[in-house]
């Protein structure tokens, strides 16, 4: 059975910086893709980050290139995102999921309760 815990989120001030963790489990990590993506209240869900299954490349959406690093731990079945010089915008309800394959451009397969992060002063 599929499961996917997050953790990490919590209330920080703008500029702070907040590190997400997902434990997975039921399934090799290493073979599926694995993404974060975050839904505010009234928005529609956005994918954020990405990392490939087996050559471990990842993508991100525009908004948080070079503030935002995804990571992965085979060993210990977790991938994480550290998140750097947080903006109100950054405010929402991440997700960790998995996708269907080995490629970022495949498909959520399964996600998570989510963690909340709110950047706020």
């Amino acid at each position: 059975q599929v499961q996917l815990v997050e953790s990490g989120g919590g209330l920080v001030q703008p500029g702070g910086s907040l590190r997400l963790s997902c434990a997975v489990s039921g399934f090799t990590l290493d073979d599926y893709a694995m993404g974060w993506f975050r839904q505010a209240p009234g928005k529609e869900r956005e994918g954020v980050a990405c990392i490939s299954g087996r050559d471990g490349n990842t993508e991100y959406v525009d908004s948080v290139k070079g503030r935002f690093t995804m990571s992965r731990d085979n060993g210990k079945n977790t991938v994480s995102l550290q998140m750097n010089s947080l903006k109100p915008e950054d405010t929402a309800r991440y997700y960790c999921a998995v996708l269907l394959g080995r490629r970022c451009e495949d498909e959520y397969n399964d996600w998570g309760q989510g963690t909340q992060v709110t950047v706020s002063s």
